[in-house]
């Protein structure tokens, strides 16, 4: 693409910079724009990636079609399969009515579908459906219906990671990641960075009707060799806060730098697959932390039942010893009923703890028994996991609602059972 139409892009998407890595995003949306394609949109929060669906869109030739854009993130789990595909009445609870779907009133047009990653297991299934295909089927509906969508998505997650930890499929990945684009990071345009500052700072004044701030030249390299964490969402914040809060216009490098936040640790939200793969245990009640003592029991059951079976063998062992001793023994010296000595013993006793009459025997056999039925929790646990997902249709929120747990246990105990 020549420079003068990448530059007409950005004037048309008020998109500020000129780094090599963010004319080479420019150039590949407006390349892959005409065709059907699916594409992949990567990069951190804040950097912008919004622009990109809407430039593939708008020279395409579904432009004069539908546009949406949808946050896959901020959809309650239990309703993004409405959302997406529509429901019957009926369907569900609270469902008094026929719905359509993103994918059925976006037919002949493109949807954008942000935080891609965010998507649970059973919607990945369906999308993957539709978009191989075109057909797709309404919550509670049997009848198969179709749809012309193109499909481009957006995520700030590392995807492959995802589908090695198994929380995104592999054939959606592949089938979203057609085309892929990636935004680079405002740390690695350290060049448009005054740019954009000077953008924002313009925008600002003209809203409040105030003189626009500037920068020094040791404000500006700082500005620059600040690591902004929040990208182009935190520039202009940051730019907002000076040119309200400061009397003075010129901003010097000790000003600005009362507004970067070097000290701050972990400023952005850390995603939510990476609070799962770290965060310890928690409990949200008494029920889950009695579910929880009942997963860590088996262990406990099993050393039980070890530590019952020595004693046992032990018990057997020793009663066998003491007859062969006895067998040897020369009976002269065994006292008769009337005689009062002391007999010297050429064996070891019994121990008492394992001189076990019938009685006894009979009752650690049935707490053994007792122990082997116990040690069936897992499979009857197993066969709960799997009738609460089928009575929800693979919901995994319902499921664990219905077995009184977080999702956060019924998935690590999904991936536990391999179901």
């Amino acid at each position: 693409m020549v420079k003068q139409s990448l530059q007409q892009v950005k004037q048309r998407f008020g998109i500020i910079g000129n780094a090599p890595e963010l004319d080479r995003a420019i150039d590949v949306a407006l390349q892959v724009a005409p065709t059907d394609l699916s594409v992949l949109i990567t990069g951190e929060s804040g950097v912008g990636k919004e622009n990109f669906p809407q430039i593939v869109h708008l020279y395409s030739k579904r432009k004069h079609g539908p546009y949406f854009a949808i946050n896959c993130g901020s959809i309650p789990e239990g309703t993004i399969d409405s959302e997406l595909f529509g429901h019957e009445k009926g369907s569900f609870t609270g469902a008094t009515g026929t719905r359509k779907g993103y994918f059925e009133v976006a037919d002949g047009g493109t949807l954008f579908l942000d935080e891609a990653g965010e998507l649970p297991l059973p919607t990945q299934a369906r999308l993957l459906r539709v978009l191989e295909s075109g057909e797709f089927i309404k919550v509670g509906s049997s009848k198969v219906e179709k749809s012309d969508v193109r499909v481009v998505a957006a995520t700030n997650m590392d995807m492959v990671k995802a589908v090695e930890k198994g929380k995104f499929r592999e054939d959606l990945y592949y089938r979203l990641n057609s085309v892929p684009i990636r935004i680079p990071p405002l740390r690695d345009r350290k060049d448009d960075i005054p740019l954009l500052f000077r953008k924002f700072a313009g925008d600002c004044a003209e809203k409040y009707m105030m003189p626009s701030i500037t920068l020094t030249d040791d404000a500006r390299e700082l500005l620059k060799n600040y690591r902004w964490p929040g990208n182009i969402r935190q520039l202009k914040n940051i730019t907002e806060q000076i040119s309200i809060i400061e009397q003075e216009r010129v901003i010097t490098a000790d000003i600005l730098q009362k507004y970067l936040p070097y000290n701050e640790v972990g400023m952005l939200p850390v995603p939510l697959s990476q609070i799962h793969d770290t965060e310890q245990k928690s409990f949200a009640n008494e029920r889950e932390i009695l579910y929880q003592v009942l997963f860590d029991m088996k262990k406990d059951i099993t050393d039980l039942k070890q530590v019952v079976k020595s004693i046992m063998e032990g018990s057997t062992t020793h009663a066998t010893s003491f007859s062969a001793s006895s067998d040897h023994h020369d009976s002269s010296v065994i006292p008769n009923d009337n005689t009062n000595v002391s007999v010297p013993m050429k064996y070891e006793p019994v121990p008492k703890k394992i001189a076990l009459d019938e009685a006894e025997r009979n009752d650690i056999q049935e707490a053994t028994e007792y122990e082997e039925s116990t040690l069936s929790i897992s499979e009857v646990e197993k066969e709960m996991i799997i009738k609460a997902l089928e009575r929800h249709n693979g919901k995994r929120k319902l499921a664990a609602a219905d077995l009184g747990i977080s999702e956060r246990t019924l998935y690590r105990k999904i991936k536990e059972y391999s179901l």
